[in-house]
């Protein structure tokens, strides 16, 4: 798809400043800017602890142009609840309320909170820009860590020894009406996405790959380039979920080797060629389970 032609399709609208504080390069305010002009000025944000809660700026001010409630690391979730029914009790349908979280309040902190809200079925979207570790105290590693990954708290001698979680699969478990994952680096598959989540009533999760530049070790212009390769490499698949059990892919997943985006990010520089041909075997057997998946439709 052209420029030009992604152009068209992204709203003119703009709910987020230029006056925020995230690092240059950084994913997490390309995918914030996508979702609020999907979502609209009728939003309200229910932020736990993580790099955005730097990245709004400090109270009273804040780089979104819709309110923001900041709250506790692993709340983000209960607290969207509470807001929601708040929202309800006043007569408000029409507000839509988004948990906007990291991985570490996503897949670790906030997970009991995030489980429960959607074992209710609150009505709430939960995002989830995922740099893959916790980048805002220090780039030590989150269950979202890749394999092998170089962080603080698990270094070159002694990397990532687990898989990442899956997140998208543990959420569709909870058969939930809309569970997707998207990239900053395909805005237009965002949009589309989070208009969709926004349609639906219901607990909606999505699961936004935001690169960070520090965290991974890259250039700051290379971030839209990274997220692509992660898709084309299927390290990442773009696909989507509907109440559990309906898998469709939403992007061409090319199947380029994993070793070029390994390579280009300092955080696998210690990799050898051994160990990039187990990641390779790892994403190709991850893929494969997901084509059957898509296949049989659950």
């Amino acid at each position: 798809m052209s420029q030009l032609m992604i152009a068209d399709q992204v709203p003119g609208d703009e709910l987020m400043a230029s006056g925020h504080l995230a690092c240059p390069g950084c994913g997490a305010p390309m995918a914030m800017r996508m979702v609020l002009k999907a979502l609209g000025p009728k939003t309200v944000v229910v932020m736990p602890a993580c790099c955005w809660s730097i990245i709004a700026g400090p109270w009273p001010q804040s780089s979104l142009g819709v309110p923001l409630y900041h709250t506790a690391f692993e709340t983000g979730a209960a607290v969207a609840s509470g807001v929601k029914a708040a929202l309800e009790m006043r007569g408000d349908r029409q507000t839509t309320v988004m948990v906007w979280a990291g991985d570490g309040g996503t897949f670790d902190i906030g997970l009991q909170a995030l489980s429960g809200a959607a074992e209710r079925n609150e009505d709430i979207i939960y995002c989830c820009y995922d740099n893959e570790a916790y980048m805002n105290t220090g780039i030590q590693r989150s269950s979202a860590t890749p394999w092998g990954a170089w962080t603080t708290t698990t270094p070159a001698a002694h990397p990532e020894s687990n898989a990442k979680k899956d997140i998208l699969a543990i959420l569709a478990a909870h058969r939930i009406p809309y569970a997707a994952t998207a990239s900053v680096a395909y805005p237009v598959d965002l949009l589309e996405k989070v208009r969709k989540a926004k349609a639906i009533r219901g607990t909606r999760f999505l699961h936004i790959l935001s690169p960070c530049p520090p965290g991974w070790k890259y250039e700051d212009d290379a971030t839209v380039e990274l997220g692509r390769m992660a898709v084309q490499t299927r390290v990442f698949p773009l696909l989507e979920v509907e109440d559990g059990v309906t898998w469709r892919f939403t992007a061409e997943h090319a199947g380029d080797a994993v070793e070029p985006y390994l390579r280009r990010q300092g955080r696998f520089r210690h990799l050898t060629a051994d160990q990039i041909e187990g990641v390779q075997a790892s994403v190709d057997a991850r893929w494969a389970a997901l084509e059957r998946r898509v296949a049989n439709g659950t």
